[in-house]
């Protein structure tokens, strides 16, 4: 599968369109990363529980827009984006969209 962030794959056509795909998860924070976190708002740095959790949300989510867009029969997804939303307190959705296609 094909993912861009563009609106064309280059040095392919578009011969079919299947619309909006995409995928999302909901994540709630861990106590141990969540206090691992505070500790680091003390001293500073990278929040790496954080970046781990973000890191493997971001890739559910991609891996269930890409089975929706195999289910579609397409080859390639364009316009790819990824945005996060909070669903309740210490909870946050990654969503993953883009247009599904099928190039040559």
């Amino acid at each position: 599968m094909i993912l861009t962030n563009i609106d064309s794959v280059p040095g392919k056509q578009i011969v079919q369109h299947f619309g909006l795909v995409q995928g999302s998860t909901i994540r709630a924070k861990h106590f141990g990363r969540d206090f691992a976190a505070g500790l680091k708002n003390i001293v500073g740095g990278e929040l790496k529980g954080y970046t781990e959790l973000l890191q493997e949300s971001r890739t559910e989510a991609t891996n269930r827009m890409i089975a929706q867009a195999r289910e579609l029969g397409a080859n390639a997804i364009i316009n790819v984006r990824f945005t996060t939303s909070s669903v309740a307190q210490g909870a946050s959705e990654i969503l993953a969209y883009g247009t599904a296609v099928r190039v040559e």
